[in-house]
């Protein structure tokens, strides 16, 4: 019986690429993501989408019933959905600071509650991956505020349910990845893009796909002992 991951943000190009990876390592993949069309374009052997807003409560509880019901169960769940605005302090509406934990945060310790409960009986070390951001540590980035703190937030959770659930076999960690190349890139400006991408010591920005290959990582039995970290993906950037 092949083995049950949860991706949100699936239809997003980090999503695909993790994806990609986890049906190459014979996962049946679940994408949680509000784009439903991304979604069916996606729909293969090996992989089924459901179309939830993922910064409403009720939807993912009502996406994980479904699992349930499906699949009885959950083997790993990563939590990849998140966006940037750009808007700069002090002067981001209410709105978009709520809009923007919403995202990054809210929806992923949502989806974290409903997982663990179907991961109770499940085979083997369970995992979650939180796909956090460089940007929570690295103050010379042009990251604003609300997004650094979502993603801060995001890194405490990991390392709370890393240490609650360590002893029911349930490894929780974060990938903090630098500039990678995503549809993201559309929210800054060309001269903020090109600066960023020159700090980069590869003189580029990684690929989506070499993200997906550290969550398959972690994922498969090598990760088994991997827990409460926040593995910091940027060439050697931020090395002082």
């Amino acid at each position: 019986m092949k083995k049950i991951a949860v991706v949100t943000g699936a239809a997003g190009g980090m999503g695909r690429a993790i994806v990609d990876r986890l049906r190459a390592d014979s996962f049946h993949v679940i994408g949680l993501d509000i784009d439903a069309i991304g979604l069916a374009d996606m729909l293969s052997d090996g992989f089924e989408g459901i179309s939830i807003d993922l910064t409403d409560p009720k939807e993912i509880k009502k996406a994980f019933k479904q699992i349930e019901a499906n699949h009885k169960g959950v083997d790993a769940l990563v939590n990849n959905a998140g966006t940037c605005f750009m808007s700069e302090f002090p002067n981001i509406p209410v709105g978009e600071f709520e809009r923007q934990m919403a995202l990054n945060f809210s929806g992923a310790f949502h989806c974290c509650q409903a997982a663990i409960k179907l991961m109770a009986g499940r085979d083997g070390v369970r995992k979650i991956v939180n796909i956090s951001s460089n940007g929570a540590y690295n103050f010379d980035a042009f990251d604003p505020p609300h997004y650094r703190a979502s993603k801060a937030a995001l890194d405490t959770l990991t390392k709370d349910l890393a240490r609650r659930y360590a002893t029911d076999k349930i490894a929780v960690n974060s990938i903090a990845p630098a500039m990678t190349e995503t549809p993201l890139f559309g929210v800054v400006s060309k001269e903020v893009l090109e600066k960023a991408i020159a700090q980069m010591p590869h003189g580029r920005a990684m690929q989506p796909s070499e993200i997906a290959a550290w969550v398959g990582f972690l994922i498969s039995p090598a990760g088994d002992v991997s827990s409460g970290n926040v593995i910091i993906l940027n060439q050697g950037r931020d090395v002082r």
